[in-house]
C-alpha cells in the first residue's frame, strides 16, 4: 500500500514496554529513495529528544490506530548513541548505531521490515576504514551527503528541462519497500493548477544550495499528467 509522508507525521511508536514518542520526519537515501530513518521525538521520559529508528526495528504497522510497534526497549533507545539530527548525521555515528541496536547493516540481502515479506536492498553504508581514509582528505567527507530529510526537501522548487514549475509538496512511499516512489508536486504558483504526481525516476538531481529538484521531463509533460487525489491513498489503491 502507499502512503503520503505527511500523513504518517504524528504516527505514535511504542517500544515492546512502553510508548516512545511521535513521529516528526523521515530520513531517505537520495541515491535509491529509501527510508532510512524515522525521526522520532520522545516524550518526557527521555528529555523530549529525538531519535533515529531505523525501518528494519518496525512490527506489524497498525494503521488505524497511527501507531508503529518496534522490536526496541525504551532502554536501549535510552542508551543509544547520541545524534544530533539537527546537524548532519555521519557514516560513523551510523555504524555506532547499528551495532548498538544489533541491526544489519545497508547491503547484501537487505532485511525484512513492518512483517512484510518484502526485502529491502539499501544502500551500503561506507566501511570504516574508506571513511578514514575520507577523512585524512577532506574534514567533511564523514557526513552523509546522500541522508536528506522529506522536512527540509518539502518546499524545494520543481525544475523541468524546460523551467520551473512547481514545488515539493509531499512524499509517496510503499509501505513493503519502505521506499520513495513519488514525488508530490504543487504547481498552483506556475500554472495555476493542481497536484501532480512525479515518478523519482524522473529525478536527475536534488541542488541544496539553491533548493530545487531537477528532472528529466519537460513543464509539458508535467501539465499533462492527472491530477493527485489523496483519498486514492487512503483506501489503499495505487496511484
Amino acid at each position: 500500500m502507499q502512503h503520503n509522508i505527511k500523513s504518517l507525521i504524528g504516527f505514535k511508536m511504542a517500544a515492546t514496554d512502553g510508548e516512545i514518542g511521535e513521529v516528526k520526519e523521515f530520513y531517505f537515501d537520495d541515491e535509491t529513495w529509501a527510508i532510512r530513518y524515522l525521526i522520532v521525538e520522545t516524550g518526557n521520559w527521555f528529555s523530549n529528544k529525538k531519535v533515529l529508528i531505523a525501518p528494519q526495528a518496525l512490527l506489524v504497522t497498525h494503521w488505524a490506530d497511527k501507531n508503529f510497534p518496534v522490536n526496541l526497549t525504551k532502554e536501549q533507545i535510552k542508551t543509544s548513541p547520541d545524534i544530533d539530527t539537527d546537524q548532519p548525521v555521519s557514516h560513523q555515528q551510523q555504524i555506532e548505531m547499528y551495532g548498538h541496536y544489533a541491526w544489519e547493516r545497508y547491503g547484501g540481502s537487505g532485511f525484512y521490515a513492518g512483517g512484510s515479506a518484502a526485502v529491502m536492498d539499501l544502500p551500503p553504508v561506507v566501511d570504516e576504514e574508506i571513511i578514514k581514509e575520507n577523512d585524512a582528505a577532506n574534514n567533511h567527507a564523514d557526513y552523509d551527503t546522500h541522508l536528506r530529510s522529506t522536512e527540509a526537501v518539502s518546499g524545494y522548487y520543481i525544475h523541468a528541462t524546460d523551467g520551473d514549475i512547481g514545488h515539493v509538496k509531499d512524499f509517496i512511499i510503499d509501505d513493503t519497500t519502505w521506499e520513495i516512489t513519488d514525488l508530490v508536486i504543487d504547481t498552483q504558483n506556475w500554472i495555476g493548477g493542481h497536484k501532480v504526481l512525479i515518478p523519482v525516476r524522473h529525478v536527475k538531481e536534488i541542488q541544496s544550495y539553491d533548493f530545487k529538484i531537477m528532472l528529466d521531463v519537460s513543464m509539458a509533460f508535467i501539465k499533462d499528467e492527472p491530477s493527485f487525489d489523496e483519498t486514492t491513498l487512503t483506501t489503499g489503491k495505487s496511484v
